[in-house]
């Protein structure tokens, strides 16, 4: 529940608001002027009561004006997102006021289907200025304590916290690594990470990825081969397992690995000892191993396409990293960090990303994690004009849903826009219910939105 304060001369105007957002499930705190207003603001937050998270006001008052509104509590509060509420007159005045940074503006006569919306959009954009003030600040903390020793490493949540401290902890030891994670989640950069801050730094980092190669090309690239070895060994070639001595070797993708080449490499990890293809003579090497896949290794030993005996050699020391959409309070930092990335190739102008083109990043739940995002960040550079990214300018699934979504949902024609918008609506809340099964943690995760807000949904339409 959000505190909501209302600001309107106007009685009935004044106590319709607080109607609809009492029904909203949010707390109205009302005021009938403009002075009035400010100063509950400003005793309401001395009083350490719970923050105002949205400002509705007039336009037109007497004594402060809702320009005045916007200014004084702006001034307060930055994060806050303010509407103006204006009469048909006076859209021109109430347009010049969002260009002095107002959320949004409310036009005399109004629904209370807008009103809801617009409530709901507020809040969401509220909650994201604020995330990437907090993350910001707290990511400039963690960075000048880190000394810069994680550098592309971004965030500042609970979850990425917890993964740079193992990575401290695991670096000291000169121990085998096995990253665990979905496509996307920054594996490479983990391992790169566990590399620079170990013993071996000094040494090479000689990458693998063993998903990208046939057994034969696989087995050559880890180990080398003699001249004459096959058809094309034109010439001795030294594998990947020699070029790493010294320093670390990273097999991505390790879950790929054919079973054949999977008993080659676990003798070359048990005994630090190889032949070149072609060779007999022994190579003994000083290689530190860190391995990483997207797969899930104990069903694939379960299931028998992974080696039991080769998964207890790479899993000795498991790092775990989160998919985005379990750190979404990172989205922010992580956008504004391609935009700094990016920018200056791509459209040197931008220099951020708005409050409604963050809101929209944070909802979306990024199946292909952190390496989609900077897909998506490096499109919306393409396109973006002025010195910010928009939500225009976000690739077309960004943008909401599309018309061929609401096709497929199969909402009645004959309803009208906030009646097919609360159908659409319950039917993505259905849908990540049946997927979460039931537990309404895991569906409001789904959805992106906090667990209160999802029980008054579930409340509003009746799913039980």
């Amino acid at each position: 529940m959000a505190a909501i304060l209302i600001i309107d001369d106007n009685e009935t105007i004044r106590d319709g608001l607080a109607h609809t957002v009492k029904k909203l499930g949010h707390e109205p705190v009302t005021a009938a002027s403009g002075a009035a207003g400010v100063t509950a603001w400003k005793t309401r937050h001395a009083a350490g009561a719970s923050r105002i998270e949205f400002v509705i006001t007039d336009l037109k008052m007497d004594g402060l004006t809702g320009v005045d509104v916007l200014r004084q509590i702006s001034a307060l509060d930055p994060d806050v997102p303010i509407m103006i509420v204006t009469g048909f007159g006076s859209v021109e005045t109430a347009v010049e006021a969002m260009k002095l940074g107002a959320f949004d503006f409310l036009t005399k006569p109004f629904a209370p289907e807008v009103v809801r919306l617009k409530v709901e959009r507020a809040l969401e954009l509220g909650g994201a200025r604020r995330a990437r003030r907090k993350l910001e600040a707290e990511n400039a903390y963690l960075r000048a304590e880190s000394g810069g020793r994680f550098r592309e490493i971004i965030g500042t949540s609970d979850k990425v916290t917890s993964v740079l401290r193992a990575v401290e902890k695991v670096a000291a030891a000169d121990t085998t690594v096995f990253v665990n994670g979905e496509s996307g989640t920054g594996k490479e950069l983990v391992a790169r990470a566990i590399h620079r801050l170990s013993k071996r730094a000094n040494g090479p980092f000689v990458k693998v990825n063993c998903g990208a190669l046939t057994e034969t090309l696989l087995e050559s690239e880890l180990f080398g081969h003699e001249k004459g070895a096959f058809t094309g060994a034109i010439k001795q070639k030294l594998g990947r397992f020699e070029l790493a001595d010294g320093g670390t070797l990273f097999l991505d993708e390790v879950g790929d690995i054919p079973p054949s080449m999977q008993v080659k490499l676990l003798r070359a990890l048990q005994e630090q000892e190889f032949e070149r293809v072609g060779g007999e003579v022994p190579i003994k090497v000083d290689v530190r191993v860190l391995s990483a896949t997207n797969k899930d290794l104990d069903r694939e030993v379960a299931e028998g396409r992974f080696r039991q005996d080769l998964y207890y050699r790479l899993h000795v020391v498991p790092v775990r990293l989160p998919p985005l959409r379990e750190r979404r309070e990172d989205i922010p930092l992580l956008a504004q960090h391609f935009v700094d990335k990016l920018g200056p190739k791509t459209n040197p102008r931008i220099q951020s990303v708005s409050d409604a083109a963050l809101g929209r990043l944070m909802a979306y739940h990024w199946p292909g994690n952190v390496r989609e995002l900077e897909n998506a960040i490096e499109q919306a550079l393409v396109f973006a004009e002025g010195v910010e990214i928009g939500v225009a300018a976000l690739p077309v699934f960004l943008q909401g849903t599309t018309p061929t979504d609401v096709d497929r949902l199969d909402v009645p024609r004959q309803l009208g826009l906030p009646d097919i918008l609360d159908d659409l609506e319950r039917q993505l809340i259905l849908k990540a219910y049946d997927k979460a099964k039931g537990v309404k943690t895991e569906t409001a995760r789904l959805l992106g939105i906090k667990t209160s807000a999802l029980y008054y949904k579930l409340e509003k339409y009746g799913i039980s």
